[in-house]
């Protein structure tokens, strides 16, 4: 009997997964799922923890073993999506960006998409010239200590954070001086919004880097905005493609095609070539669902898409999310009282500090870097490997 009681108890146990999702400001959600829950189960229980009504915008995103992204479908089973053992770690982040995020209904998704693109130019995919990215760091200081004040703000203060890769004591005086003079007070959400407008104004708004290489073999970065498909190289964008104009998107094993549609009928094929045949079929997912966000007018025009290849023999893909044209509408319709936030609170994050209120601020030290001057447009190559979709290896045309 006892025996027959403990084995049930080990058959419920292994029903059941513990999982963790590192939210946006770096705090972690931990609960425990079924084994066949599957990812909609799981982003409604973030959702409700986060009192957020406009989640569209937003995924859940996890690693596998051999350190390819991959966002989690909600349709289908969380145990059989990841590849790796549980207890399962995975993160909240942005997913499809507001095409004018300044204007989102309510004040806890503009937060949360502020902290999202504050993440992106910490890790160099918000990339901008050097005034710009003064404006946008005074704003994030300005949100998140306040106005300027000479008894707890010594000199050298905006020196104790990171907001970008690298940057030069040039930028840093510039910054502490928009932050002293211009931004006097204003409220942590008018500096967001103010910080929202600004960085949708910015090429690189929403972009979520994939590295490819081109067919001369030169490295790039293909990305999907609100706005089109993109393609960098170096600090430039080589090509921009808008949603209307894109006709197909297919990828085989490692090679991925961007057909489209221009002015007077021209008709052009773009050909990358990524790291791996998994790495491919990642880009092209995420931009088929893109497309579908941003393009349709409807949820009931999606179509399952296939692309024929060697690799991944009858890929068929659907986008089963509301488009962006619904959301929209649907937020709307929010009227409720806004939910409190709680920004004081922020947990200083493993890789870009918080900026946190009283004594703290001088007690994140950051090492002196000799006084250069560096662009902050210098380019997506030299990304870490974290902070792109795919890791960088070398990539092969075959």
């Amino acid at each position: 009997m006892l025996s027959r009681f403990m084995s049930g108890s080990v058959r419920n146990l292994e029903r059941e997964y513990n999982c963790t999702v590192r939210l946006l400001d770096d705090t972690e959600y931990t609960c425990t799922i079924q084994r066949d829950a599957k990812g909609q189960y799981l982003f409604d229980l973030i959702c409700h923890h986060l009192n957020l009504l406009e989640k569209d915008y937003f995924g859940i995103r996890y690693v596998d073993p051999d350190k390819q992204r991959h966002w989690l479908e909600f349709t289908k089973s969380i145990a059989k999506q990841l590849k790796s053992q549980p207890p399962f770690t995975m993160c909240l982040r942005v997913k499809f960006y507001p095409p004018d995020p300044a204007s989102l209904k309510e004040e806890i998704t503009r937060y949360l998409v502020f902290l999202q693109l504050k993440r992106d130019l910490y890790h160099g995919r918000l990339l901008c010239k050097t005034s710009d990215a003064a404006m946008l760091a005074a704003y994030i200081l300005q949100a998140e200590i306040g106005d300027y004040d000479p008894g707890k703000h010594p000199e050298g203060y905006s020196s104790k954070f990171q907001f970008f890769p690298k940057h030069s004591e040039k930028l840093e005086r510039r910054i502490a001086e928009i932050h002293k003079t211009e931004l006097i007070g204003q409220t942590p959400e008018t500096s967001e919004r103010n910080f929202l407008q600004k960085a949708q104004m910015l090429e690189t708004y929403g972009v979520d880097p994939h590295p490819c290489k081109d067919v001369s073999g030169n490295p790039a970065f293909l990305a999907f905005t609100p706005f089109g498909f993109v393609v960098l190289q170096g600090n430039r964008r080589v090509h921009f493609l808008k949603w209307n104009e894109v006709t197909k998107l297919k990828f085989e094993g490692k090679t991925f095609h961007v057909y489209a549609n221009q002015k007077e009928d021209k008709k052009i094929i773009l050909t990358y070539f990524a790291p791996t045949p998994e790495a491919c079929k990642h880009l092209w997912k995420c931009g088929v669902e893109n497309q579908a966000f941003y393009k349709l007018e409807k949820s009931s025009q999606v179509r399952t898409v296939s692309s024929s290849n060697l690799f991944f023999k009858g890929s068929r893909f659907r986008y089963s999310g509301r488009v962006a044209k619904e959301v929209m509408e649907q937020s709307a319709k929010i009227k409720r009282e806004p939910p409190e936030i709680h920004r004081a609170g922020l947990v200083p994050s493993r890789s870009c500090p918080s900026i946190t209120h009283g004594p703290r601020l001088s007690s994140v030290p950051r090492t002196r870097r000799r006084a250069v001057h560096i662009s902050i447009m210098e380019g997506l190559e030299s990304l870490r490997d974290s902070a792109h979709s795919t890791p960088v290896r070398s990539v092969s045309h075959g």
